[in-house]
């Protein structure tokens, strides 16, 4: 469909340019008969009509001041000018001015010889007309016109196919979190049953953790789409513990050490979509370092913001790919679907009205993602 719309415009493109063309070529050339007939009046008023032929001077007359918008200038041999006509010229009187305008009109060498009787000749040259001279120009405000049109068209096509796409994502996320409702609330009413049957507490305390893990991810889903309003949060113990449940689950090869200032710092958190978020960077640095390497988040207050760093010893982004990495789909994993820092983005820059982009990063030493957060 895309490809059938474009071919259109293109081959209306290409016909409205054409026959703008041929028209600016048809009043080109009406314009130059005109300009021969007002020649050809000037050369009967200077010379003497031949014996019992009389001249209508009136019609004459009229021929020559008839041309009302043609810029045209009269010569002689020598170049000295002995008329001009419809020339934009700020003074009449002005003769410096008058010579200056006169020469490009000559320069560019549009000319009609008119052969006097006594074989002299003098020399019309004359320029495009305003309506020409629009109407050259038109073919060009066509293609930019339709330039626009197209990039606006484009725009407006990529995206109503985004916010499709994201309709989808949201559905797709809510449907999840409501289909993990009833195993989750299940599985917490069997967790309460098994308390009651003495059974073993360090076991319970696991079965626990996890349930309320898959209870704390639906909640994630559930707010995809939606824009929650953060609160004033000490982002300190939201951060501590998505890192704590990154360290718990990944290699011991891997450190993940986190740099805080000593003062509690507030700042507009949604708690569970942040936590998110620090989980999803972890996650992705960790793939990133082959399960070996060293991840530190450094938490910077800074005026009315708190700077977030991120930093891993992993591969490397190209900085060609700086921006393509938070474009849903973008992944360099064999098994990955690309939607991990799609989300982060949206999660910072639309619910957190905050900012995320790659600060830094080296092919083969590593990467540094910097979040941009508004303290409360």
């Amino acid at each position: 469909m895309r490809i059938a719309f474009f071919t259109g415009a293109a081959i209306i493109t290409i016909a409205s340019t054409f026959f703008s063309n041929r028209l600016a070529n048809d009043l080109a050339n009406e314009e130059k008969k005109k300009m021969e007939i007002w020649a050809e009046a000037i050369r009967l008023m200077a010379t003497e009509p031949a014996e019992g032929v009389e001249m209508d001077i009136t019609l004459l007359l009229k021929v020559i001041e008839g041309n009302t918008n043609i810029p045209a200038v009269l010569t002689d041999e020598n170049g000295v000018i002995i008329n001009n006509k419809n020339l934009n010229l700020s003074d009449a009187n002005d003769k410096a001015e008058l010579n200056r305008v006169a020469q490009k009109i000559i320069h560019k060498k549009k000319v009609i010889i008119i052969k006097m009787d006594n074989e002299v000749s003098n020399y019309v040259y004359y320029d495009d007309s305003n309506l020409l001279r629009k109407l050259t120009y038109f073919p060009i405000i066509q293609l930019l016109v339709m330039f626009i049109f197209l990039v606006v068209t484009v725009y407006a096509l990529n995206t109503s196919k985004r916010a499709e796409q994201d309709r989808v994502w949201v559905g797709l996320s809510k449907e999840t979190a409501h289909q993990l409702g009833t195993p989750i609330s299940s599985l917490m009413a069997w967790v309460d049953l098994l308390k009651l049957k003495n059974v073993d507490e360090n076991l319970l305390a696991e079965i626990s953790k996890d349930t309320q893990r898959l209870h704390t991810i639906a909640e994630r889903f559930s707010k995809i789409g939606s824009k929650p309003e953060p609160t004033p949060q000490d982002i300190k113990p939201a951060l501590e513990n998505a890192v704590q449940y990154m360290r718990n689950r990944s290699s011991r090869k891997i450190a993940i050490t986190t740099h805080l200032p000593d003062q509690d710092i507030r700042v507009f958190l949604n708690i569970p979509l942040f936590e998110w978020v620090i989980e999803n960077l972890c996650k992705n640095a960790i793939d990133a370092m082959d399960a070996t390497g060293k991840i530190d988040i450094n938490v910077i207050p800074e005026g009315r913001n708190l700077i977030i760093d991120v930093t891993d010893t992993g591969k490397g982004i190209a900085k060609s790919n700086f921006k393509s990495v938070f474009k849903p789909g973008y992944t360099t994993k064999k098994r990955g679907w690309g939607l991990g820092l799609s989300l982060v983005k949206r999660i910072i820059e639309e619910n957190h009205n905050g900012k995320i982009f790659v600060k830094t990063s080296d092919i083969g030493k590593g990467t540094t993602f910097r979040m941009i957060l508004k303290k409360a």
